[in-house]
């Protein structure tokens, strides 16, 4: 392989001297810098020429190709494109928004692009059992433009306090009823300052005939909760529902089960995500984020507590036996301890064959004190005691193997037994673990429909955050799934393509950065140059036999002797042959008489076999 690779790269290469390869290292080295930087020119070139284009969109628009559309329709009008444009990444493009209008059957879509929140109600309320300062939900709504948005016009209800109690609701077109046909809710969020502790989800407020949207507090019974939150590295996404005892009547939360994917991206890449729950007549569920399924599973199943309770539980009168013996294994009873077992025996004793080093100094201490030590002028004895000098290393024991009293070192005592104990047997008397008889659940029932929840006519939005400025828009509920997929293309899909088509390419990207950091074209041009040099230097430095032997083939001239490998091959093949031989040797000198003509062909044989091998030498 690496033969067939240096003859498509450098064919005909011969012996080559030291300074020729220096400088062909050089012209290769120059080459692969100068293709990189008119490759990365030539490229930003193009980016700046292929500028987006400013359009007018809506509905189910393709961005990219109507701004194609209208920027060769600029062209055409003005008969020129100006040549002269400006260094650095293109402009993000100019998109005229037009607000997602709903079709076929929904209970609520609200886009807020009529910049009004004339359709919802502020609550008025406060907290129950919590501070005055913090009670009430005085938090601020605003209606408003994103922040950094690609599409200027498209609005959105903005959380614009931190540290408060926020409630805002709005009435359903008509209440949701869970009959035969599944609930999508939608919804989209954009963490615009981050979050650091604070929740975006919202609340599906249950119809009951106390219902008061100005009292709307974190109490205010609701249906479904769902929705992203967040405090510390917890990242949650909540599908919680107020589940109905059949027997009580009272209300139970049930949680969904933890989402296996990972969260983190949707809480701190500032950008805009749409959150949708569905909810069907089976029992089965499914959370999305950005249209992909990130949690489901199954309203029987898969929440916390489970739907159904046990239709037996443990006894709470019943008690364990006092002689109940639940020890699996015990001491043997008939055990002794031998008589040769010494539990006085130490565990390490000296080493008897251990002995002094020679030069060990017995009359000095590893350390001694400081000669050079001066007590201070302000000691006073009566306060401080007795003034003595500080200790410093002993600088005789720095050369010596050791110094003070040498002891034997300690090693482990092979009579060391340690405590006897007996040795464990079975249990004869063992019972088990004890456990209380089971007895059957007074509180048992068995509900199979769980998603026939309590219907609810408003939908809310009950929140404390550390963090300010939460973007949400088009919320959409409904029981059909192409609705909210169409509702969906028309909000969500559009702001993803526009942010889409006003990010800027890889290239454009890393020029960009090049030009904050300059150092960073050292590792552009390293990058691309380093390897195609050593590739080209693996593959066209070194010998080339095939070369060689080709002008030995065609030259007359003189020609060194063979070389010290063909002489080792050559003797190895003769050695060969003069085994092979050998055992015909006998027969040979036994037919001789008769057959003096064979002798002689099989001489000229030889001599042919010679002649071919030589020339074969030579061929190579």
């Amino acid at each position: 392989m690496n033969e067939w690779i240096k003859e498509a790269l450098c064919p005909n290469v011969n012996y080559l001297p030291t300074m020729e390869l220096k400088v062909r290292y050089v012209l290769l080295l120059a080459v692969g810098l100068l293709s990189t930087l008119l490759l990365t020119t030539v490229t930003a070139h193009q980016e700046e020429e292929e500028d987006e284009p400013i359009m007018e969109m809506g509905g189910d628009m393709d961005v990219e190709d109507e701004m194609e559309e209208l920027d060769h329709g600029e062209e055409l009008l003005d008969g020129e494109v100006e040549a002269d444009m400006p260094p650095g990444p293109p402009p993000v493009p100019k998109v005229t928004y037009k607000a997602p209008e709903p079709t076929g059957e929904h209970f609520f879509a609200e886009s807020f692009d009529m910049g009004t929140l004339d359709s919802w109600v502020l609550s008025k309320a406060k907290k129950e059992d919590i501070d005055e300062d913090i009670a009430k939900y005085d938090g601020k709504w605003e209606v408003e433009d994103m922040k950094d948005g690609k599409l200027p016009g498209d609005k959105g209800l903005v959380l614009k306090s931190r540290a408060k109690h926020h409630a805002i609701s709005a009435q359903l077109l008509r209440p949701f009823i869970f009959d035969t046909k599944p609930l999508i809710v939608q919804y989209e969020v954009n963490f615009q300052q981050g979050i650091d502790c604070g929740g975006a989800y919202v609340k599906l407020l249950s119809q009951t005939p106390d219902l008061n949207l100005d009292e709307f507090v974190d109490k205010t019974p609701y249906t479904i909760m769902f929705g992203p939150d967040k405090c510390g590295e917890d990242y949650k996404l909540h599908f919680i529902f107020r589940h109905k005892n059949p027997k009580t009547g009272e209300y139970e939360e049930k949680h969904a089960k933890k989402p296996d994917s990972d969260l983190r991206t949707y809480y701190t890449d500032k950008k805009t995500h749409l959150y949708t729950l569905v909810v069907n007549p089976d029992n089965s569920f499914e959370v999305l984020v950005d249209q992909a399924v990130v949690n489901s599973g199954n309203l029987l199943t898969d929440m916390t507590p489970p739907i159904n309770p046990a239709a037996e539980i443990e006894d709470p009168d019943d008690h364990k036996p006092e002689d109940w013996d639940e020890r699996p294994k015990i001491q043997d009873p008939d055990a002794v301890k031998p008589e040769d077992w010494d539990e006085d025996a130490p565990k390490q004793i000296p080493d008897e064959d251990a002995v002094k080093p020679d030069g060990w100094l017995d009359d000095e201490s590893e350390y001694t004190s400081d000669p050079d030590a001066v007590k201070p002028e302000d000691w006073d004895e009566d306060m401080d005691g007795e003034w003595e000098a500080p200790q410093v290393p002993n600088a005789l024991c720095e050369t010596a193997p050791g110094c003070g009293a040498w002891q034997r070192p300690m090693i482990d005592n092979p009579s060391y037994k340690g405590k006897w104990k007996a040795p464990m047997i079975d249990n004869p008397n063992y019972q088990g673990v004890w456990k209380p008889r089971k007895i059957a659940n007074p509180a048992f029932f068995e509900d199979l429909h769980p998603f026939r929840m309590t219907p609810f006519n408003a939908v809310g939005l009950e929140l404390w955050s550390m963090s300010s400025d939460i973007f949400f828009d088009n919320f959409f509920i409904t029981n059909e799934r192409h609705t909210a997929d169409h509702w969906a293309n028309d909000g969500w899909g559009l702001k993803k393509a526009a942010e889409g088509a006003a990010e800027p390419g890889l290239v454009n990207q890393m020029m960009t950065a090049a030009d904050e950091r300059p150092w960073l074209w050292v590792v552009y041009v390293l990058t691309v140059a380093v390897p195609l040099v050593l590739i080209i230097v693996f593959c066209c430095t070194g010998k080339k036999t095939a070369a060689a032997a080709a002008d030995y083939k065609k030259t007359d001239e003189p020609q060194p002797d063979v070389k010290e490998e063909e002489v080792v091959e050559k003797a190895e093949a003769d050695q060969v042959k003069e085994e092979k031989s050998q055992p015909a040797a006998a027969e040979k000198n036994s037919d001789a008489e008769d057959s003096p003509a064979e002798e002689v062909n099989e001489e000229e044989e030889e001599e042919e076999e010679e002649e071919e091998f030589t020339e074969e030498v030579r061929g190579q």
